[in-house]
């Protein structure tokens, strides 16, 4: 009986903890957060999954030529990068300060300290890999609308700043088949140092330091900053960031935090639209094709602002055909130097009712 006994207690003591455990996953189970969102289809990971590393896994099947690079960088790059990588207005060189030399050797002696040839530096004295320039290109340009350039457009434009640069011929077709031959023809190939830490975790830091987190003896310094006069300069940096991508612009239009990035005291809130654009389509119109990266309301950014545009052309009979034509086609030296990159994504509605919002005053 005692042997009965106990057996029968040991499965009741198994039988309420399988209940217990039951109830448990069941609880689990059921909490709120179980049941959000779902696994990614294959067809979605792929569509973000297009980086290329440097051992050219990821690269898509094609092949551009000099020839092509040239026509697409005239039409879709020249206005802010110059017609030969030079930079102009906007931003700063792509091409030059590197030799016939720095080819053969994999290392740019204008990086040297003492030794620089070049006033300042560009990329392709510091890029070391052209999977850098296929990828940055194919992901992040044009600037105003990003990751519309076809593969074969890509690979041609590489192409054309290579033939810049003298790493490949005028004649020259890069493609998938061929890139990694280029590679050994890059520049800097061999200026890249291998930092142990930075790829194993038992090493020691990457970086070294005075600075503490508790039980500080040392007060660090701010050696540099932007004094307040400037921050706002070039316009709200807020109001300049691009349609895709990680959020990082400060509100220049505010005095400079205090407070650690991240808190209450930091915190800064988004842009708001152009107010004459609530209610319309307008603002997202501008939005969607990074109009306001260039363009501020009241306030010159690399552009003039919309409300000097308005300005300048008033009285202007064909004011709102004129306006949309420019914005279509681009172009430059109405505002100096400063191009203006053409829009040809956008319909003619579209830059139609831009126009319209333009001439009609905004505020």
């Amino acid at each position: 009986m005692k042997s009965l006994f106990k057996l029968s207690t040991r499965v009741a003591l198994v039988a309420a903890a399988l209940a217990a455990f039951t109830l448990g996953t069941a609880q689990a189970q059921s909490a709120p957060w179980q049941n959000m969102g779902r696994d990614a289809t294959a067809a979605e990971v792929k569509a973000w999954d297009i980086d290329v590393r440097p051992d050219f896994k990821g690269l898509p099947a094609g092949a551009g030529s000099v020839s092509l690079g040239e026509s697409v960088w005239e039409n879709r790059c020249a206005s802010c990068h110059g017609s030969f990588g030079e930079s102009n207005e906007v931003f700063t060189p792509i091409i030059g300060g590197t030799t016939k030399d720095d080819i053969k050797t994999g290392r740019v002696k204008g990086l040297e300290a003492g030794k620089s040839i070049s006033p300042q530096k560009t990329t392709i004295m510091k890029v070391a890999t052209v999977s850098t320039l296929w990828d940055y290109i194919n992901r992040a340009m044009p600037w105003n609308n990003p990751k519309t350039l076809k593969p074969d457009e890509v690979y041609g434009v590489v192409a054309y700043l290579l033939s810049l640069a003298e790493v490949v011929p005028a004649d020259f077709t890069l493609s998938n088949q061929n890139i990694a031959e280029v590679q050994q023809r890059m520049p800097n190939r061999n200026g890249m140092v291998f930092h142990e830490p930075l790829w194993k975790a038992s090493g020691k830091g990457d970086v070294k330091n005075v600075a503490c987190m508790k039980n500080c003896e040392i007060d660090p310094k701010v050696h540099s900053f932007l004094p307040d006069f400037a921050r706002d300069a070039h316009g709200n940096i807020q109001q300049q960031n691009r349609v895709i991508g990680p959020v990082r612009g400060a509100d220049t239009t505010k005095p400079a935090p205090t407070a650690l990035m991240g808190s209450a005291a930091a915190a800064t809130v988004a842009p708001a639209a152009p107010a004459a654009a609530k209610g319309s389509n307008v603002s997202g119109l501008l939005a969607a094709n990074a109009c306001t990266a260039c363009h501020g309301v009241k306030n010159k950014i690399v552009g003039p602002a919309f409300t000097e545009i308005a300005a300048k052309h008033k009285g202007r009979a064909d004011l709102e055909a004129y306006l949309a034509g420019k914005i279509k086609s681009g172009g430059s030296g109405v505002y100096g130097a400063v191009p203006m990159p053409a829009q040809p994504q956008l319909s003619d509605a579209d830059a139609k009712t831009i126009a319209g919002w333009i001439a009609a005053g905004p505020r």
